[in-house]
């Protein structure tokens, strides 16, 4: 009977399905699939897939990478125009093309300035087919300037005035982000008075008294850099009348007097913005904000609405203490008049802003790459709107098409390109510009026109398993060109598939809606154009739904005692059942009181927390069941006089109607205990194969006292009977008489069934024996078949006894086997078995790895490269790769080779390269490399050996200072335990410590490397000095170690020495010489005492007569903080230095002094504003970077700079 094919369920002639195909190829392009053979294959036009964003900021610390990546068949070459001219990279020892790539790197790192490349960049890809180009990359470095220098005279205003505080920041690319904070870097709180606005200018609706403070700082952060600059700080106070003293009040004339009276309170008035009305542009797709900040007293409250409209809910937000609103993905529907009203107790004022969204242009329709075959028509279509509307012109291969080679197959009709009759010259890259003043799109689409005959890419012998009467698809992806028409088959010799139970779809797909154990089968796809034809075999199995047979069920149950829930569930036997028990949906508690036995839950020791609903959840590959029951837990019954039970057992059982696979069982029920049986429960014993074990047989409502039982062959069966109320289950009643049924041959065949050898020339097979209830009969035994996978044998069987393993000898090394074990007993045989695969013996590999090589990669880790074995030769499974690596000395590789100690790495599977990490530097290794199986280890590819370059030494083994005189100092030690090379000297540097523990001067010594005493002379006398030693090698400087001692006071008296640490030096000496005893310091001591109290004498005497300290004095009280870094060791603060004049710091006090920044004032700190990368200083002052780093000062070290203490951890206070 031929039967038709529906396209999307759409019966149609199956004549017509063909012409509708090849309709839907003329009016629609060609898609190729993303099939990476496929595409490997074909050829195609450039397309750009990755490239440098339009505006292209960059850091000018780091070399310049302009993005340009492009795919193509044949692989696209590239170049590059600058400023709208050719650029030519050659000429350029600076810019390097990244290899198969388009992408360049501008090294300005080694020398060059990131200006002088600034400019527009513009990247072609092309190839045979056409050339695709990117967007105009526009590339400025990023800049962070320095705040013009000011004298910011201190602000003193009345309690209740309005005051602005101005930020203006430097311009910098791209802007910075404004904030406010103290000189402890504390952020300054806000609230409704007080805000920072959009412009960062910090505003007071009024000030407070608590306003009054000198620190007010405006900070900028340069992101790009992570560079933050600072404002010198503005110095607020806030007065009242009653705190004008006297002599400020005379000074005053009536007017100025007059008014420093408090001020009143007064409606609001607008900070910003000015006048009534203002305007507002914003693109679309941008953030819209618009910001009114009112001054009043008291604090006026922001209002916002929509003259001709509503806010958009969910796009509308409110910063600032609603003084700012913000509105996302702004549209041109957001254009109109938004008013912010200011509202106090004494009156209210508005302001308008006129809100006009433009737009930079944006794709409705952006042309699409197009395939076609010679001889078809198709079209690309560049749809964009904006506002102003956006004009279009079209390029071909990146030249405009006006200026472009004609094409007879192309017609321009706007936005739109069609082609007729193209033919593979027409193939080409097309850019559309889409452009107003806003900004533009370019886009690149190609034109390729192809003839392909057709491919198959859904894979060969690909089988779907579906659950029964549910939908079945089977694919069949394909491409050609012209566009193939598809058709589909069943069996070796079926006609076209043409029934309404089948939907054949667009991409080829074969719908069965409802699969029935017949559609099981090989199916055929077709692929036809007028080039060829290909076709594939997919195969098709229905398998058995997944079934609860026996759901758990609803129960009632005292608290203490325990519940059991059954759930059992039938499935097809090819597929893997796991059973789950969920409580409430979630996993059940971790508790041991919940067992899960198969298909039974019982949950012991019954709680109240135990009560809800139970669920099973039966799962397959292919579907999932559930059911659910409800536990509810009730208190014990009460004592002493309970009136409510479990039910009696049942007794009186009788077996009637004995036929072969059924009978019938009768019983009388016991006493009910006041509480009527649910149910009854059967369960049976089979006392041939399994005595004294019971198991369910059944369950039948409470009301019945019968129940007709179905039987398996050859067992022995008794019954037993349980009754069941809402309090549980009875005692199980007598066992019945039993009865013996009638043999059968098997219902089922053997599981797990596997083949492994354990020899090289045998076969083990091993299986999974029935049990005896499984038998159905007596004489139980197996048909144990097997043949070469690979070959033309015909089946060899035996019989067996009830045995689980069966060992073939003599079989090839590794072959691959069919197997089947099938059980019989004396009635007959089980249903034809499954075949399984499994393999012969293992043997070892024949052949060790070839083409072994070693790339040293450094001084403690090597890369090792082989060839892998050939499978044949591995003789088993691949387990992986072994190397054997050991330290061996030169010339003697193979004379100490029994002692030496070798290190073994395994790299799993089919793996050809490893690295061996953790070796020693400047040593002498050699390897081999085996292949493992499961049987052991091939042979070994022959020793490779090869040299780790030198590495840092380690410490000196030990510093000792000996011989301390006035001046003179002598330092032993011992060289380094692990020298890792050929030591080149050593490096020792000291410095003093003075009583107040400061760090002098640090000088820099070489010393020989074959010497292990030197002499220090020429010092100065009664000294403590800290020494700082480390070896060198070619390979840099290697970790130091430290020591302390004093020169002595007189020849004759020892300096202290302090145990060696080894490491960061301490900068602290534990041990000092006291002079807080000698008499010329008591005496020092007290002459700076009387000076200093003479002094605060004649101050304030001076201060009592109204005397005016010196302009200096005012100066150095307000000087210049502009970016004042902390002092290395208080954690304070100092007088900034610029590069001009190079004075020295001057101790501040902007910080504690135990070098920490309370946090009890704000968590907002500084820190709250880095980047993650190290914190620096430049030397202008600004910050750069993540403020954090060691928390204490590390003298320098190896190979490290010796300059001066940096004030970079000056930062470490506010970590």
């Amino acid at each position: 009977m031929q039967l038709k094919i529906m396209p999307k369920k759409k019966r149609l002639p199956a004549g017509r399905v063909a012409l509708i195909l090849f309709l839907c190829q003329m009016i629609s392009a060609l898609e190729v699939p993303l099939d990476p053979k496929l595409l490997e294959d074909l050829v195609q036009p450039p397309t750009i897939t990755q490239q440098s964003p339009k505006d292209y900021i960059i850091d000018p610390r780091e070399n310049i990478v302009i993005q340009c990546e492009a795919k193509g068949k044949p692989p696209p070459s590239f170049s590059w125009t600058r400023n709208g001219t050719h650029f030519d990279i050659d000429k350029d020892p600076l810019v390097t093309m990244k290899p198969g790539s388009g992408t360049l790197t501008i090294n300005i790192m080694s020398e060059g300035k990131a200006e002088t490349y600034e400019g527009v960049y513009q990247c072609t890809a092309r190839n045979e087919r056409g050339a695709a180009i990117s967007n105009n990359i526009v590339v400025r470095p990023s800049r962070s300037p320095l705040w013009t220098k000011e004298k910011l005279e201190p602000i003193t205003l009345r309690n209740g005035q309005s005051l602005v505080l101005p930020c203006r920041p430097p311009l910098g690319l791209p802007p910075p982000i404004i904030f406010w904070m103290d000189n402890s870097f504390q952020r300054l709180p806000q609230s409704e008075r007080v805000s920072q606005g959009l412009n960062g200018d910090l505003y007071f609706s009024n000030v407070l008294p608590e306003d009054t403070r000198e620190d007010y700082i405006c900070y900028a952060r340069f992101n790009h850099t992570q560079t933050i600059q600072q404002k010198q700080p503005i110095s607020v106070k806030v007065i009242s009348v009653d705190e004008l003293n006297d002599t400020i009040a005379a000074n005053l004339s009536d007017t100025e007097f007059y008014s420093a009276k408090p001020n009143r309170e007064r409606p609001p008035t607008f900070l910003t913005p000015e006048g009534n009305t203002s305007n507002k542009e914003e693109l679309r797709g941008n953030v819209l904000s618009l910001e009114c900040i009112a001054e009043g007293l008291p604090t006026p409250v922001i209002y916002w609405i929509k003259e001709d409209g509503t806010l958009p809910t969910n796009r509308t937000f409110y910063r600032n203490f609603k003084k700012t609103l913000q509105i996302i993905q702004v549209s041109e529907a957001d254009s109109g008049n938004y008013q912010c009203i200011a509202k106090n107790a004494l009156g209210a004022i508005h302001h308008t802003i006129s809100v006009t969204v433009k737009a930079a242009p944006y794709w409705i329709l952006a042309p699409q790459n197009l395939v076609l075959s010679p001889g078809e028509d198709g079209s690309l279509i560049c749809r964009a709107n904006g506002n102003p509307k956006p004009r279009i012109s079209w390029l071909s291969n990146g030249v405009p098409i006006e200026i472009a080679p004609d094409d007879p197959s192309r017609k321009i009709d706007g936005d739109t390109i069609i082609f007729s009759n193209v033919q593979e010259r027409s193939s080409a890259v097309y850019q559309c510009n889409a452009s107003n003043e806003y900004g533009y799109l370019l886009a690149n689409a190609f034109v390729n026109v192809l003839a392909e005959p057709p491919r198959i890419l859904t894979s060969a012998n690909t089988l779907y398993q579906v659950i029964a009467n549910r939908p079945a698809l089977l694919d069949c992806a394909f491409f050609g060109s012209p566009l193939p028409t598809i058709e589909w088959f069943k069996g070796a010799k079926g006609s076209a598939l043409r029934d309404d139970i089948y939907v054949l779809h667009e991409n080829g797909t074969l719908e069965i809606p409802v699969a029935q154990k017949d559609s099981t089968g090989t199916y055929t796809c077709v692929a036809r154009n007028k080039l060829g034809m290909a076709k594939n075999e997919v195969h098709l199995e229905i398998k058995d739904p997944t079934r609860i047979i026996k759901q758990p069920e609803y129960a009632v149950v005292q608290r203490g005692s325990t519940v059991s829930f059954e759930c059992k569930v039938k499935h097809d036997h090819t597929l893997t059942l796991t059973i789950t028990w969920l409580k409430d949906n979630g996993e059940l508690p971790s508790d041991g009181r919940f067992t899960v036995d198969k298909d039974h839950l019982e949950v012991a020791d019954v709680r109240d927390s135990d009560g809800g609903a139970y669920t099973c959840v039966a799962n397959t590959t292919l579907d999932m069941v559930s059911a659910s029951a409800v536990l509810s837990v009730v208190a014990p019954t009460p004592t002493p006089a309970p009136i409510y039970d479990v039910p009696n057992p049942p007794f009186d059982l009788e077996l009637t109607d004995q036929l072969d696979k059924s009978v019938q069982l009768s019983w009388t029920p016991g006493d009910d205990n006041n509480n009527p049986i649910i149910k009854f429960i059967i369960e049976y014993e089979d006392a041939m194969h399994e005595a004294g074990l019971w198991h369910h047989q059944t369950e039948v409502p409470g009301m019945q006292t019968t129940a007709q039982l179905k039987l398996s062959p050859y067992v022995n069966y008794s019954f037993r009977v349980m009754a069941v109320n809402s309090l549980g289950r009875s005692l199980p009643s007598e066992p019945s008489e039993q009865y013996l049924t009638k043999a059968a041959e098997p219902d089922t065949n053997p599981m797990a069934v596997e083949g492994l050898g354990s020899e090289p020339d045998n076969l083990v097979i091993t299986w999974k024996p029935l049990n005896g209830f499984e038998s159905n009969g007596p004489g139980l035994q197996y048909k144990v078949s097997w043949r070469q996978k690979d070959g033309d044998d015909e089946w060899a069987s035996v019989v067996v006894a009830n045995v689980s393993k069966y060992i073939v000898s003599g079989t090839p090394t590794f072959v691959p086997y069919l197997i089947k074990v099938q059980a019989l007993n004396d009635v007959g045989f089980a249903p034809e078995p499954a075949v399984v695969m499994g393999h012969s013996g293992e043997d070892l590999p024949m052949v060790a790895p070839g083409n072994v090589h070693v790339n040293v990669v450094n001084s403690t880790l090597a890369e090792v490269n082989w060839d892998p074995v050939p499978l044949k030769s591995i003789r088993g499974h691949l387990q992986g790769y072994r190397i054997y690596y050991w330290k061996a000395q030169e010339g003697s590789l193979k004379r100490n080779r029994r002692h030496i100690e070798k290190k073994i790495l395994t790299f799993q599977g089919n793996k050809t390269h490893g690295m061996l990490p953790g070796l020693e530097p400047f040593s002498h290794y050699a390897l081999n490399v085996r292949v493992v199986n499961g049987k052991g280890e091939g042979p070994a590819s022959p020793d490779r050996v090869f040299n780790t370059p030198e590495g840092v030494p380690s410490a000196p083994s030990s510093l000792k200072i000996i011989n301390p005189t006035l001046d003179s100092l002598t330092l032993e030690w011992d060289p380094p335990s692990r020298p890792n090379g050929i030591l080149t000297e050593y490096t020792l540097k000291y410095q003093p410590i003075n009583s107040t523990h400061e760090l002098g001067p640090l000088v820099d010594l070489k010393i020989p490397a074959n010497k292990t005493r030197w002499t220090l002379k020429n010092l100065n006398f009664s000294t403590r000095y800290k020494f700082y030693f480390y070896a060198q090698t070619a390979a840099g400087s290697g970790s130091q170690i430290t020591e302390e001692a004093v020169t002595t006071v007189d020849e004759g008296k020892l300096a202290g020495i302090l145990p060696p640490d080894v490491g960061a030096g301490k900068a602290m000496a534990s041990r000092q010489v006291d002079i807080a005893t000698q008499g010329w310091f008591i005496g020092l001591m007290c002459a700076v005492a009387l000076l200093i109290l003479i002094l605060l004498i004649v101050c304030f005497i001076r201060r009592n007569k109204g005397g005016k300290y010196p302009v200096k004095e005012k100066e150095d009280a307000h000087a210049d903080p502009e970016i004042q870094p902390m002092k290395e060791d208080d954690g304070t603060f100092g007088e900034y230095s610029d590069a001009e004049d190079h004075k020295p710091l001057k101790k501040g006090s902007r910080t504690p002094s135990d070098r920490t920044v309370k946090k009890e004032d704000s968590d907002d700190s500084l820190v709250d504003y880095g980047e993650g990368v190290n914190g620096q200083f430049n030397e202008d002052g600004s910050f750069i970077g993540q403020y954090s780093g060691k928390k204490e000062k590390e003298p320098a070290e190896g190979n490290e700079s010796s300059e001066a203490p940096s004030p970079v951890n000056a930062m470490n206070s506010f970590v």
